[in-house]
């Protein structure tokens, strides 16, 4: 090869790779900017929602627990049940992973009640833990998907899907996306970094919040992603016309909910199965993520751990994306 050859050959070289980054970086941009206009949208319909309030009545909330019952006086459709464990305690603010209203209502910790009413605060370590147990399965999936979206490149077109209902029998928390491949066999380094951000969502102790909108914002929120505008139609039209968002960081995703109060009630995690379900158009496919985890402060022995992880990497039984859809169940995400 010739000298100008060589020099042209390194200056093509240099353009494609130019150009290959200019690509990464443009589809970078365009996720980001999807991302920044979906959270100003959550944000500016939050505030305005809390701005239609108006004149702001006091309701009587019977709080019934430890260290004794107890009757707050609370502002309307503004105080939540962790403004009243505020009342109590660091340490119910700190324990307190879901509320139950009259006994039978599961609430988010952040969401605004709605009426004088009882309030339990509920953690892991109550005698019937179902309730939790299942807000607890349906957060990680949700992180599930926040994870998702942060470990994976641009170029793999990662979209996101839907997550199934909790079903703790299952052995697994789940979360179905697309790629733009046929053929992906993740290495146990990708499952492990998918693992570890979900482990630094936990450590950020980042706030999980619960926002109610027409049918027509969370079209103009999801509008470039495929498969939650497909979706919202018939979430809405189950709902009276509204939808359920769910936002922790900059992750917003449909749920009817509930779930925990925050990312830090995540403790020992791991994702450690993807199953290919299905072929999706031409060159993509639908994959089954799978994972398992523990709350916070609970222990486990690495056998009895390593019991559960072999368990949660067997293909989760709930509905797949391309099994049809049965009318009497709720279309809402989870």
């Amino acid at each position: 090869m010739t000298m100008s050859a060589t020099k042209l050959h390194k200056i093509s070289w240099c353009a494609l790779r130019q150009l290959q980054q200019y690509r990464t970086k443009a589809n970078f941009s365009a996720g980001s900017a999807s991302i920044a206009s979906r959270n100003e949208l959550f944000t500016q319909e939050q505030r305005r929602q809390r701005e239609a309030i108006g004149r702001i009545d006091k309701i009587e909330v019977r709080y019934l627990g430890l260290p004794e019952d107890v009757t707050l006086v609370m502002n309307n459709q503004i105080s939540t049940p962790f403004n009243c464990a505020q009342h109590l305690s660091e340490g119910h603010c700190r324990r307190s992973a879901l509320a139950l209203i009259d006994g039978s209502v599961p609430w988010d910790m952040h969401r605004p009640l709605q009426e004088s009413c009882t309030l339990q605060l509920l953690n892991f370590n109550i005698s019937e833990p179902h309730v939790v147990n299942k807000a607890f399965w349906r957060t990680c999936s949700f992180m599930l998907g926040a994870a998702l979206t942060r470990v994976f490149k641009a170029e793999a077109k990662l979209q996101l899907h839907s997550f199934p209902g909790p079903n703790i029998k299952s052995g697994s928390f789940v979360h179905d996306i697309v790629l733009e491949t046929q053929s992906w066999q993740p290495t146990k380094s990708e499952m492990r970094a998918i693992s570890a951000e979900m482990i630094k969502l936990a450590a950020q102790d980042l706030r999980i919040e619960r926002l109610d909108v027409q049918q027509e914002l969370a079209q103009e929120m999801f509008k470039d992603s495929k498969y939650k505008s497909e979706q919202l139609p018939s979430i809405a039209q189950q709902s009276n016309g509204r939808v359920t968002l769910y936002r922790l960081g900059d992750h917003i995703d449909i749920s009817r909910g509930p779930m925990v109060a925050s990312t830090h009630f995540l403790g020992k995690c791991t994702v450690g199965a993807a199953h290919k379900v299905a072929d999706e158009g031409p060159a993509g496919a639908f994959y089954r993520i799978q994972g398992v985890a523990l709350p916070c402060g609970f222990k486990l022995n690495h056998v009895a751990y390593g019991f559960l992880e072999e368990r949660s990497q067997k293909l989760n039984p709930a509905r797949l994306p391309h099994e049809p859809f049965e009318e009497h169940q709720q279309m809402q995400l989870s």
